[in-house]
Order: C-alpha cells, then sequence, then structure tokens
C-alpha cells in the first residue's frame, strides 16, 4: 500500500449519522448558546450555522465573538449518553484493526468526546495518537494549517502518504488541497469534493488498494 497514514474523523464517520448523535450534540449547543452565552433563542440556530461555514466548527466562531469558555462548552455540549446513540460495529474494527498503517483520530471535537466515542465503539485500542480540537488551536478542519499539525502529530512529512476519511465534503476537498488522498464518507458526492467516496466501509480498502503505484 502507498499510503503509511490514516487520518479518521470522528463524528457521523465512525458511527452512522442516522445515529442521532451529533443532532443531539448541535441541541445542546443552541442550550448552552440561548442559555450561557445569553445569545436570543430566535438567533442561535442562524449564529450556529454561520459560525460553522465561516470558522470550520461553531467553538472557534464563539471563541471569537462570544468570550466562550472553551473548555466548559465542550463538556456541555458532549455530555450525552452515548451508549444511547452508538453500537460497536465488528466490521468496522476488522477493517481498521487490518490495516498497515499508522491510524489517527482527526477531529474538530475534543480528547475527551472522542475517548468516550471510540470507547463506545469498541476502537479505543486501535488509535494511539487522537488530533484534536485543542491539539490544532487556533485553527481546526478544514484550515490548511490544521492538516499540517496532523501530519506533524503523525510523523510524516509527505501529504502524498496520508489519507483523510470524513464525512464533511469542505474537509475532504480541503485535505486534498494540502496533498492528501481524501474519501468522502457520505450518501451524497458533490462534484471535486475529494478524491474517492464510499457509502460502505467494504469498500475502503479496496478504494485504497486502487491507488497502489500510482
Amino acid at each position: 500500500m502507498r499510503f503509511t497514514t490514516i487520518f479518521f474523523d470522528l463524528d457521523d464517520t465512525l458511527y452512522p449519522p442516522t445515529a442521532g448523535l451529533w443532532d443531539a450534540i448541535k441541541h445542546r449547543m443552541n442550550d448552552y448558546m440561548r442559555d450561557r452565552l445569553r445569545i436570543p433563542a430566535e438567533e442561535v440556530s442562524q449564529l450556529r450555522e454561520k459560525y460553522y461555514r465561516e470558522f470550520g466548527t461553531t467553538t472557534r466562531g464563539l471563541q471569537a465573538y462570544h468570550n466562550l469558555d472553551t473548555q466548559d462548552f465542550l463538556a456541555y455540549v458532549h455530555d450525552l449518553p452515548l451508549k444511547d446513540y452508538l453500537t460497536p460495529n465488528p466490521t468496522l474494527r476488522s477493517i481498521i484493526a487490518s490495516l498497515p498503517t499508522r491510524n489517527l483520530i482527526f477531529t474538530n471535537a475534543d480528547v475527551h468526546h472522542a475517548d468516550r466515542v471510540l470507547t463506545v465503539l469498541g476502537l479505543r485500542d486501535l488509535f494511539e495518537i487522537i488530533v484534536d480540537v485543542n491539539a490544532i488551536a487556533p485553527y481546526c478542519k478544514p484550515m490548511p494549517e490544521s492538516f499540517q499539525i496532523a501530519m506533524q502529530a503523525a510523523g510524516e512529512s509527505d501529504p502524498s502518504k496520508c489519507v483523510m476519511i470524513d464525512d464533511i465534503p469542505h474537509t475532504t476537498s480541503a485535505a486534498s488541497r494540502v496533498g492528501l488522498f481524501s474519501i468522502l464518507y457520505n450518501e451524497t458526492f458533490p462534484s471535486a469534493s475529494a478524491d474517492a467516496h464510499m457509502t460502505d466501509w467494504n469498500s475502503f480498502i479496496p478504494i485504497l488498494e486502487s491507488q497502489n503505484g500510482k
């Protein structure tokens, strides 16, 4: 395999969007913005989406404009009963365990949330390194600087040897622009959003192997 390092997104990638966890996190973001930051309720959803589009994550927008206590915010929005949403996927575990690559989590969430999610999914032992939103501060995906920090964490200097798999087209397209091979895990595949596209984890290794010799 030509690749040495694979960066895995966390939320809505290592578990399906239908799990509902990310929707629950967004609801808690709305609650925090309304109740803790005193943002008028009628403005909350629009602002959250605006910050996400402008900064890549709501957290960065709130830091820029609302004097956010970042750790308090992250703890609040992720304080959910994960076992009510997530179920281990033995097929996914087998696929990741079979990879000969360095495998890292690269997420705009924090390491505590990533630890909890991976533990519930039965995948924690497969990832030695978690590159979280604090590790890449003041950047976040899809900013190009965030990929450089992630590669440094992996000990990799050649982006062409790296893979980014994510459910967000803006992230996969940004990964491609800085030289990583990107795979979009999503039901839709916007033009030029990634180097490859999949909706089933059984397609993952064949996609990687198709790049051998390229």
